[in-house]
């Protein structure tokens, strides 16, 4: 029996605004969806990537660099990721920094883009690491539980205001070596559901996103629900800079960008 058939597809995000924005929706049934049913299950990145390891949900966004994990098991789409230019992680401390060797790096999972991306900048960054859901890392930072913080998402507008230095950006790093947008994350299918209720799925989310943008006040009610210690201000920032063209789209640029980091990945 294929994925989802009797019981509606399981559908793993997270509960970032660029997610809660682009599946709002589609999990409520605000756009045609051909009939397929969807049941979410919204978890921190790096929970949605263990999750697909065990192949635990249908359809799941997951770590651009986790899916060199579970290829085997599911196939990308086209929509609903996340890539693009100037969003990539960054890395920061409290005190000023002039050697990294050995230093306290606060990670949000070994298995996200970001810590691939900690390795590929300087191998040093992976001798010393903690893990921790990616709210927790400037908090970290900021009290001295760890002495550098790889952050993702809206960490990228909030962390100033921990009193914390920027130390590299990953995300610009990547630009300049590769000429190519930054692969954060994808939306991937089980290959058990057919490839025509894959296609069905893509351009769901499609249609989901342009559903968002045009109804943006009513979208934001169930965004504001997961990212309540967020303003309004950052999270249309947030939504600005993460849902884009290749949300809607991955294209060949952003399909070859994810390639190119699996390939870069490989050799750490």
């Amino acid at each position: 029996m294929a994925a989802g058939i009797g019981k509606g597809y399981t559908l793993g995000y997270s509960p970032c605004p660029n997610d809660t924005f682009i599946f709002y929706a589609l999990v409520h049934k605000k756009v045609d969806c051909g009939g397929l049913d969807f049941i979410e299950h919204i978890e921190d990145v790096e929970t949605l990537n263990q999750m697909a390891l065990e192949g635990r949900l249908d359809i799941t966004k997951v770590s651009a660099a986790a899916y060199g994990h579970i290829g085997g098991r599911y196939e990308r789409l086209r929509s609903g990721g996340a890539a693009g230019w100037g969003c990539g992680p960054l890395l920061v401390s409290r005190e000023r920094l002039s050697d990294l060797r050995g230093k306290r790096l606060a990670i949000p999972g070994e298995m996200t883009t970001a810590y691939v991306l900690a390795g590929l900048f300087d191998f040093k960054l992976r001798e010393n690491v903690i893990v921790m859901p990616f709210d927790k890392i400037i908090p970290a930072v900021r009290d001295g539980e760890a002495d550098l913080g790889l952050i993702i998402h809206e960490g990228r507008f909030t962390y100033k205001d921990y009193g914390l230095n920027l130390v590299a950006d990953l995300g610009a790093w990547w630009e300049r070596e590769t000429g190519l947008p930054i692969p954060l994350g994808v939306i991937a299918a089980k290959r058990e559901i057919p490839s025509a209720v894959r296609s069905q799925i893509d351009n769901a989310i499609k249609a989901s996103v342009a559903y968002a943008y045009a109804n943006t006040d009513e979208v934001m009610e169930y965004v504001r629900r997961y990212a309540q210690e967020l303003s309004d201000e950052v999270i249309m920032n947030h939504i600005r800079l993460y849902v884009n063209d290749y949300t809607i789209d991955s294209g060949s640029e952003g399909e070859r960008a994810v390639e190119t980091l699996l390939a870069m990945a490989h050799n750490i």
